[in-house]
């Protein structure tokens, strides 16, 4: 059997796991990324993390077929360089040859960490026996992956998959990126806490109040949903509104690519059939295809935090 190391680096944590030929996790290791330091401090502990996965199931280093890491920003796949990534302070940073210099006669392959995970939704998650998928994850932003034909799409600069900065409102909220109306500004759990505290400040019998403790500052993205399952009807407004945005932004990349799914992740997904029966509700009325026999199928990511690993270890 042949093993893999996937790693995923992130802001707070820089996560490794061994991973089989077949796309299952074996285990998972973690430790706190402490972005302040260097990036060769950073790299260092992938490379131990990753030793020590491999270790932990008694597997012989001889025996790791490929190391896949899995970085946020702009990964350069051709140079092997992190050009540029603004939560982590790196600006042209060269990762693989760094990490080569710790795992030496090891292959080390590298990509944006979103592109990741849609990877490893596709091979052993929500899109699996697809040929097309797009992942979308709502997370604090709004970003995902495109799978065309069985391969990952990454864009001349290896940017592609930014769904959250195309515009649904051309005068709308103000982005982070610049720009106005962002799919994201509207459709994301930060979008989805901003509009839930929003509607609680109108109406101060909700029981979303009661949720949260009656402090704003407690509300999740979860809050809402539990609103919902008790009946509250400010928190049903939420939802209708939060819904039809994010339908807004899905029926457009529907229309942009026909895939054969769409993978919903990110903690807003876990809402299941709270928020897919309302948003295929929408997508069945306003897709472009909606006529056709084939249609996109909406599905819930599988792997939670353990697809950016597996598709880091299996990029391909």
């Amino acid at each position: 059997m042949d093993y893999y190391i996937g790693i995923d680096l992130g802001g707070t944590n820089i996560a490794a796991g061994l991973v089989g030929e077949d796309g299952a996790l074996i285990n998972r290791l973690s430790v706190p990324t402490q972005r302040e330091r260097s990036a060769g401090e950073i790299v260092k502990d992938m490379a131990d993390l990753a030793k020590e996965a491999a270790a932990c199931h008694n597997v012989a280093w001889e025996k790791i077929r490929r190391v896949g890491i899995g970085v946020p920003g702009t990964a350069n796949r051709k140079t092997g360089i992190v050009e540029y990534a603004n939560n982590l302070g790196f600006f042209d940073v060269p990762i693989v040859a760094m990490a080569k210099e710790y795992l030496k006669g090891t292959a080390i392959r590298f990509g944006n960490d979103a592109n990741a995970a849609a990877w490893g939704e596709y091979l052993a998650g929500g899109g699996k026996g697809s040929k097309s998928m797009l992942f979308v994850t709502l997370g604090t932003g709004i970003g995902g992956g495109i799978i065309l034909d069985g391969t990952l799409y990454e864009g001349i600069n290896y940017g592609a998959g930014e769904f959250g900065h195309m515009v649904i409102d051309r005068n709308g909220v103000a982005c982070s990126c610049g720009r106005r109306g962002c799919f994201e500004a509207y459709a994301s759990a930060t979008a989805l806490i901003a509009q839930t505290r929003a509607a609680m400040e109108k109406d101060r019998d909700s029981l979303l109040w009661d949720l949260c403790g009656g402090e704003t500052g407690r509300i999740e993205g979860r809050t809402l949903f539990d609103g919902m399952r008790k009946g509250d009807e400010t928190a049903r407004q939420v939802l209708h509104q939060y819904t039809a945005y994010l339908a807004t932004g899905l029926v457009d990349l529907i229309n942009l690519f026909q895939p054969e799914r769409i993978c919903l992740g990110g903690g807003i997904s876990q809402a299941g059939d709270l928020l897919i029966k309302p948003l295929q509700e929408i997508i069945d009325q306003e897709d472009y295809a909606r006529n056709s026999k084939v249609r996109t199928r909406l599905t819930l990511a599988e792997l939670g935090n353990d697809a950016g690993l597996i598709g880091a270890a299996l990029l391909p």
